[in-house]
């Protein structure tokens, strides 16, 4: 059991922080914004890019995720912020395509092959008999603390409270004197810095590669869904149940249901979770588990 929970934290940890800032923008702009998993991928690159250099691992973790901000942003103003007065769905297909030139671009300067952090090599932590590496308890903490500073910038700040103002009613927010355009700013900046930092984290393990925020798409959008699309903290949720989900599905025996004594589902019957999750969801729940905020927002 201690095995599976540390696998779950693992695996949720991979998904909240983009899942979280899909979430948030959502809530602002309205659309979702397929192109943001594409953060975590240059966060990723651009990581590897600094490290290479010679640039202190944390540093060039910070200096990737304010790059990834700015393209966020740049990329809102130029591009989303005028799809946006036509239609929501016209955007939708937009950031499509921007995700599509996105990997075509990192493919043409990083190429196809994976991109493998040389860190040390470091002595494993044993928990009740789980074994974790340095990397993976660097993201899991990573990922409380970011998880912390949120809860508290949401709830006990001026920001905050002109966030959820502005998810819940855009045009009253604005009739009381609220910066909508200043906020919306600051939050896909934001949105984008902690897409790179998830792919960063993310790359310490299992490299920067040009697939990385393709399979990222599904269980992140099943997450923002499960928790309700515009509402951050249920996307944290529903991050927990996809993978929870997805680590069951390949640590359950079904070996007694087929008359043998072990039989495993292969990892590539991991999106199969997902996947389930979300027609779960789309049947039973289509405003996600909080739909009651949801359908106030």
């Amino acid at each position: 059991m201690l095995q599976l929970f540390f696998d779950t934290l693992l695996r949720a940890s991979d998904l909240v922080l983009i899942a979280l800032g899909l979430s948030t923008v959502y809530g602002l702009v309205k659309f979702p914004n397929i192109a943001h998993v594409q953060y975590a991928m240059l966060g990723a690159y651009a990581t590897f890019a600094f490290f290479s250099m010679g640039v202190p691992l944390p540093v060039g973790i910070f200096m990737a995720c304010m790059l990834t901000g700015m393209l966020a942003l740049a990329l809102h103003l130029l591009v989303f912020r005028r799809l946006l007065r036509v239609s929501p769905a016209i955007t939708m297909i937009g950031s499509l395509a921007v995700a599509m030139l996105i990997v075509a671009c990192a493919q043409g300067f990083a190429g196809s092959f994976p991109r493998m952090f040389n860190l040390p090599l470091t002595e494993p932590v044993i928990i009740g008999g789980v074994r974790l590496s340095h990397t993976q308890i660097y993201a899991m903490g990573t990922t409380a603390v970011l998880l912390v500073l949120f809860t508290l910038l949401l709830f006990f700040t001026r920001t905050g409270r002109a966030m959820r103002a502005l998810s819940t009613n855009q045009a009253l927010a604005a009739a009381s004197g609220l910066n909508a355009e200043g906020i919306t700013r600051l939050v896909n900046f934001a949105s984008g810095a902690i897409a790179g930092l998830g792919g960063s984290v993310l790359a310490l393990s299992i490299g920067a590669h040009i697939n990385l925020g393709y399979d990222l798409l599904l269980p992140v959008f099943a997450a923002a869904i499960l928790g309700g699309l515009g509402n951050p903290l249920g996307a944290v949720m529903g991050a927990l149940l996809i993978a929870l989900t997805e680590t069951l599905v390949t640590n359950i025996n079904f070996g007694p249901l087929l008359g043998r004594p072990v039989a495993f589902l292969p990892v590539g019957y991991i999106g199969a979770g997902s996947f389930l999750m979300l027609l779960l969801a789309l049947l039973f729940k289509p405003y996600g588990l909080f739909d009651r905020e949801v359908r106030r927002v």
